[in-house]
C-alpha cells in the first residue's frame, strides 16, 4: 500500500482515504444537491488555517457553510442545544463533524436531536434502549478527522455529558454512521506533539481492548490486530518527526480501532471515563496513564494474544509481562506518564470513592475477559497513583 495515494472502500462506512481528498468533499456535497452545511469543530481547530483553508473550499463551490464551535473538549448536553439551534436558524440541510472526537461526537448528536425535537437528548441513551426513539431520517452527515485517535469517523455513537452531573451518556443507533468520510492525512500534519501521542494512545487502547474483550469476533479481533502493529510502527515517528506516511497510517490505524471495538472495550475505558469527568482530564491521556494498569490486570487471562502480538509486531520479550513493561516504556517514548500523581488536581478519599462509582457505572468493563469488581477498581486507581 502507497500511503500518499488516495483510496475509496467501504467497512461500512464509505471512506475516501488520502492526501488532498478534503478538496473533493465541497464537491460531493453539491453532487448530492446540498447547499448550506453546518460546520462543527471545536474552538481549537477554528482558530487554525487549517480550518479557514476548509470554508474556503465550501465558499469557492458556492456553499452556504455555517460553523459551529462553541464545545466543550469533553462534550455537554448544552453544546448540543446550541448546535441544534444554529442549524435550524441557518436553515442548514447537511452536517459535517471535523476535527477529533469532541467535534464529531456532538456533530452526530446534533445530527441525531434534529428530526427527533420531542425527545430529551438523553432520551437516546443506550443504556435505556434509546435506539428505539431514532424513528425519522437522519439529516446528511459526514466526518472529516484531522486527529487519529477515536476513530469517531466511523462510530454509530457519540458520548455527551451531562452539564451538571458530568455523567457520561452514550447515545447510540445504527442510523449514526456518517455517509461518508474524509480522511485526509495531510490534515493531522499540524497536530501538536501532545495531541498526537494522546489520541494515538487512544487509538491503541481501542485495538488492545477489542482484541482481547471477552467473546469471539475474528473479523473485529484481526482488525486491531493489524491496527496495533501500524500503531506501534507509526506513532513515535508521528509523534517526533510527522511524517505523511507516519500520520497516514495513524489516522488508518485509528478507523481500524474504532471498526475494531464495535466487539467490546474493557476495564481501561472504564477507568479513564471518570478521570475525564472528574478531572475534566484529556481522554487520551487518561488512557495512556491507565493502559499498563488495565492490561497487567487482564494478563493472566489474556497471555496467548499477548504472545501473538509482540510476535506479529517485533516486540521485545515474550509473553503478558514483557508486553505489559513494553506499554510502559512505549508511553515514554512518546512522552506520555504511566502515573496519576502528576496529572490530577487533587487525590483524596472523596475523590477516589467519586472515581470508583463512576468506573463501576461504566458500561465498557461489561466487555473485559476478566471481571471487574468495585475493589478491583480502587486498587487499579491506587496502583496508578502510586506507580
Amino acid at each position: 500500500m502507497n500511503w500518499t495515494d488516495r483510496y475509496t472502500y467501504n467497512y461500512p462506512t464509505k471512506i475516501r482515504f488520502g492526501k488532498g481528498v478534503i478538496q473533493e468533499l465541497p464537491g460531493h456535497l453539491k453532487d448530492q444537491g446540498f447547499k448550506k452545511p453546518l460546520l462543527v469543530s471545536d474552538p481549537g481547530l477554528a482558530s487554525l488555517p487549517l480550518y479557514a483553508q476548509t470554508v474556503s473550499l465550501f465558499e469557492k463551490a458556492g456553499l452556504s457553510v455555517t460553523s459551529f464551535n462553541e464545545i466543550h473538549k469533553n462534550p455537554v448536553k448544552s453544546d448540543v442545544v446550541k448546535g441544534v439551534e444554529s442549524y435550524n436558524s441557518s436553515d442548514c440541510d447537511c452536517i459535517v463533524g471535523m476535527g477529533g472526537g469532541a467535534s464529531m461526537d456532538v456533530a452526530r448528536a446534533i445530527a441525531l436531536w434534529v428530526n427527533h425535537p420531542k425527545h430529551d437528548l438523553f432520551d437516546f441513551d443506550d443504556a435505556k434502549g434509546g435506539d428505539r426513539f431514532v424513528v425519522n431520517a437522519i439529516p446528511y452527515f459526514i466526518t472529516v478527522p484531522t486527529t487519529s485517535g477515536t476513530g469517531s469517523e466511523v462510530g454509530r455513537s457519540t458520548v455527551i455529558s451531562d452539564d451538571q452531573s458530568h455523567a457520561k451518556k452514550i447515545l447510540f443507533a445504527p442510523s449514526l454512521l456518517a455517509r461518508m468520510v474524509f480522511a485526509d492525512p495531510e490534515l493531522s500534519m499540524g497536530v501538536p506533539a501532545f495531541v498526537t501521542a494522546a489520541t494515538g494512545i487512544d487509538a491503541l487502547t481501542h485495538n488492545l481492548e477489542a482484541l482481547i474483550a471477552k467473546g469471539v469476533h475474528p473479523m473485529a479481533e484481526g482488525i486491531a490486530m493489524e491496527g496495533t502493529r501500524l500503531i506501534f510502527e507509526s506513532l513515535v515517528e508521528a509523534t517526533d518527526k510527522s511524517t505523511l506516511e507516519s500520520r497516514a497510517k495513524m489516522q488508518m490505524a485509528a478507523l481500524m480501532g474504532a471498526v475494531a471495538f464495535q466487539k467490546g472495550l474493557g476495564v481501561v475505558h472504564s477507568l479513564a471515563h471518570p478521570l475525564s469527568t472528574v478531572f475534566d482530564m484529556h481522554h487520551g491521556l487518561a488512557n495512556a496513564i491507565m493502559l499498563s494498569h488495565g492490561m497487567e490486570f487482564n494478563r493472566k487471562v489474556s497471555e496467548e494474544k499477548f504472545t501473538r502480538l509482540q510476535s506479529l509486531c517485533h516486540l521485545p520479550g515474550k509473553g503478558g509481562q514483557d508486553f505489559v513493561k513494553y506499554l510502559r516504556d512505549f508511553n515514554t517514548q512518546i512522552k506520555m506518564p504511566n502515573t496519576l500523581k502528576d496529572n490530577v488536581s487533587s487525590w483524596d478519599e472523596k475523590a477516589l470513592d467519586r472515581l470508583v462509582d463512576l468506573a463501576i457505572e461504566d458500561p465498557c468493563h461489561q466487555c473485559n475477559p476478566r471481571p471487574v469488581t468495585r475493589q478491583d477498581f480502587k486498587q487499579l486507581y491506587e496502583g496508578a497513583y502510586h506507580a
